[in-house]
């Protein structure tokens, strides 16, 4: 059996490994209508569940260990990658990974937060969580893309700055807010996407652009669902509850106008066809990029305020 597999995913893997187990005789007997009608109902119930997921199911995908992270991203859709290491004061933050790219014909800037695959290597990444000195490496990145008139594109999958004490003594409230005040007026076009988990102002540090993307099975909101249970209920226990609470899916917050737009998955979630979920965001940049460019550099920096300015306004 599969490694990896989410509770409401069961009835699925388990209808596969009945097929698997089918097929290992096929040559002996006339079974291949009743493998055939199996796997119609696979596709069926597919379907059924991943158009029917709870937010609390999409949180889950958007955790899933296999889901694809930025350096896959970067590496599957750009070529001449150039990582760019180091804040210039304090030291190099892995939980950030960031540098030019050419995504076909555009030059681009990338800056993500990336997560590790086991115990060795989500240490060295922070589990994706940023300190002070990854928010100054991401501003620093950014100056360095306008500098060059290159966009800026931001990938978010983080459960959050790094909470730690020392992180506290090195100004990570002054680097996240820096960060805000900066970029809302970088002259460059600058794209968000949440490719997972987009958690408070650990997300929000790199999140302001002039459009906004989450692929299908992500969040994006200022408190994850078990914290939000723990300060209302006490208790971890309600964090379904929460996430219901907290409308913090791509669709309730394309219906919020909070983002721009919704990035599909495959079916099943990214991490089930690393290739083609590649290459749908690389469609969906290109088309982005295209678009902004054209728009003149204080033109960009005004829409990008007046964007920000209309959110969480709302007309009884």
């Amino acid at each position: 059996m599969a490694k990896n597999i989410l509770d409401f995913e069961k009835p699925i893997i388990e209808l596969e490994n009945k097929i698997e187990e089918m097929r290992k005789y096929e040559g002996h007997l006339d079974i291949a209508n009743e493998i055939k009608t199996l796997e119609e109902k696979v596709n069926d119930l597919k379907k059924s569940i991943y158009d029917n997921l709870t937010r609390w199911q999409r949180v889950q995908l958007a955790r899933h260990p296999e889901r694809p992270y930025t350096l896959d991203y970067i590496y599957m859709m750009t070529e001449n990658f150039i990582e760019m290491h180091g804040d210039r004061l304090f030291k190099d933050d892995h939980a950030v990974v960031g540098g030019f790219a050419k995504l076909d014909e555009f030059k681009v800037m990338f800056i993500g937060q990336q997560k590790g695959r086991d115990t060795k290597s989500n240490l060295f990444r922070n589990f994706g969580m940023m300190n002070p000195e990854g928010y100054r490496k991401a501003l620093r990145l950014m100056k360095l893309a306008e500098k060059f008139g290159k966009p800026v594109v931001t990938l978010i999958d983080t459960p959050g700055a790094y909470p730690g004490l020392e992180a506290e003594q090195r100004g990570q409230a002054e680097a996240i807010a820096r960060n805000l005040l900066e970029m809302s007026r970088l002259k460059v076009p600058i794209i968000i996407v949440i490719i997972g988990e987009g958690a408070s102002g650990g997300a929000l540090g790199i999140g302001i652009g002039d459009r906004i993307l989450m692929l299908q099975n992500t969040w994006y909101s200022v408190i994850s669902p078990e914290s939000c249970s723990s300060i209302l209920w006490r208790s971890w226990d309600y964090k379904e509850q929460a996430a219901e609470a907290l409308k913090l899916t791509a669709e309730d917050l394309l219906q919020q106008r909070i983002i721009d737009r919704i990035i599909p998955e495959p079916l099943g979630g990214a991490h089930k066809n690393h290739e083609l979920m590649a290459a749908t965001l690389k469609t969906v940049l290109k088309e982005e990029l295209s678009a902004l460019i054209k728009i003149k550099p204080e033109k960009l920096v005004q829409n990008r305020l007046e964007k920000f300015g209309k959110m969480g306004v709302f007309v009884e």
